[in-house]
């Protein structure tokens, strides 16, 4: 989907969008480790996949410290539940910039209280072509991205879910090679986002 057809719906949604624009390799971090090894690379989005309430802050702190912008899969942190109020602590107790998730009942909430919002969806088969295709009808609230995993998909799988998706989609997960990274970019993709150190210097 051209990108001149995505709808900014504020300013901070834009400067986001430019953010992954200008810099399409998205640190996936699951570990202090990582943390520490996406600071000395010039990855702008970070998705933390780690933590837990007690320290879940210090982590985006970190991150903000650094200048990077803090997405937080909500689903893998330690000591929160699938509801609204987990949304609220990581708003007002992380200052995180947004989730991400893999529930869509939070999409909406997260957007009502002004964060960005990543819904994520397992390609296993076809059946998660068919519930990409029904989030994307009109009148179901839309995320500012979906990632989709595996990120190494066949071209045409990915090129079905740009043709679907009414927001810009991101592959995550599996991608080490700068082929898969090129795949994934030219098929649609508007981002990558691994876990993999040495691609986030590519």
């Amino acid at each position: 989907m051209p990108k001149d057809t995505f709808i900014y719906e504020n300013e901070s949604m834009q400067k986001f969008i430019e953010q992954i624009e200008d810099t399409p390799i998205i640190a996936a971090i699951k570990d202090d480790k990582g943390l520490e090894t996406c600071l000395t690379t010039d990855v702008n989005v970070v998705f933390v996949l780690y933590g837990d309430v007690c320290s879940i802050g210090s982590i985006v702190k970190r991150l903000h410290d650094a200048g990077r912008t803090a997405m937080v899969h909500i689903d893998l942190i330690g000591g929160l539940s699938s509801k609204d109020a987990a949304v609220d602590f990581i708003k007002n107790y992380t200052a995180a910039d947004g989730i991400i998730t893999t529930k869509s009942s939070l999409i909406a909430h997260a957007k009502d209280i002004g964060l960005h919002t990543v819904l994520r969806y397992f390609v296993l088969d076809s059946m998660a072509l068919v519930n990409i295709e029904k989030g994307s009808r009109r009148g179901v609230v839309q995320p500012d991205f979906i990632e989709f995993l595996p990120g190494v998909v066949l071209p045409s799988v990915i090129k079905k879910i740009n043709s679907i998706s009414r927001v810009p989609i991101i592959a995550g997960g599996m991608i080490t090679t700068r082929e898969e990274v090129m795949n994934a970019l030219n098929n649609g993709a508007m981002a990558i986002s691994t876990t993999n150190e040495k691609v986030w210097r590519m």
